[in-house]
């Protein structure tokens, strides 16, 4: 295994990729979104607007929190109205949103590695480079994990900033994450991560345009979007223990669908649809 041959095809993915309007535009539209938009409505909300009203949104709140387990349900002991607002919002309703970040921009980048080398009539040269087919497929694995990991954390530390700043007067000081949050940023989002380089590259090697791949890899976050109604809805809470179970499944199928993947890759089968 080269691995200088694997960072130098990792580096140059990385390099195009920021030249792809379409593919760093949401890296950043995203984040800004969720990590300082959202939050500071959730947060100031509570804090302009009349008590009364603040009651009537925590009516079906309430009827959740009896739902929680007790170890969930204790963070709410002893908190006003409007605190009890913000920590429910911004503490747990976001969280699941989140999930959709790494997905999302590992499946950019991997949707860009073999279709953008086709689109740009760089793919010959890449795929007849003095590499094996593991090298160059675990170079394209890398150019889109490590990104979608260091934005979807730097985006976790914004949003950790807003949400304390926003709330520091409210709250009385800094609460911010909540423990559910660390196993979400260090095992459930690397897992999602790799699950979705995982199946973009392969997808982006059997189909002919960028958007055509990240059409079908986005559909990956339909898995997220099942834990943020979850959550809505009060069926599924995402505590430690929670989060630790998911991450672990995801992982698991990460194994399995890059064991998939990497028996499925072959460069010989690039060549001919040149």
């Amino acid at each position: 295994m080269n691995w200088r041959s694997i960072w130098a095809i990792a580096r140059k993915d990385l390099k195009e990729v920021r030249q792809n309007k379409a593919a760093w535009a949401p890296a950043i539209v995203v984040p800004l979104v969720f990590a300082v938009i959202m939050p500071l409505v959730f947060i100031i909300l509570p804090q302009v607007i009349p008590v009364d009203d603040v009651q009537r949104e925590l009516g079906d709140i309430d009827a959740l929190l009896r739902n929680m387990p007790p170890a969930l349900k204790a963070i709410f002991d002893d908190k006003s109205l409007e605190q009890m607002f913000v920590i429910y919002m911004a503490g747990f309703m976001l969280a699941p949103m989140f999930l959709i970040m790494p997905l999302m921009f590992s499946s950019v980048v991997g949707s860009d590695s073999f279709v953008g080398e086709r689109e740009r009539k760089t793919m010959e040269a890449l795929l007849y480079a003095p590499t094996s087919d593991m090298e160059l497929f675990l170079g394209k694995v890398l150019a889109a994990v490590l990104p979608a990991i260091g934005l979807s954390w730097l985006t976790y530390v914004v949003y950790a900033i807003v949400v304390n700043a926003a709330s520091f007067s409210l709250m009385g000081g800094l609460w911010f994450p909540l423990a559910s949050w660390w196993p979400m940023m260090f095992w459930l989002t690397p897992a999602l991560a790799v699950l979705g380089i995982s199946a973009t590259v392969l997808i982006s090697s059997r189909v002919k345009t960028f958007m055509e791949a990240y059409q079908l890899s986005a559909s990956l976050v339909v898995l997220v979007l099942a834990l943020v109604f979850g959550q809505i809805s009060g069926v599924l809470f995402l505590g430690v223990g929670t989060v630790l179970v998911i991450g672990t499944l995801v992982w698991a199928v990460d194994a399995l669908l890059i064991y998939l993947s990497v028996s499925n890759f072959k460069r010989s089968s690039l060549v001919a649809k040149l």
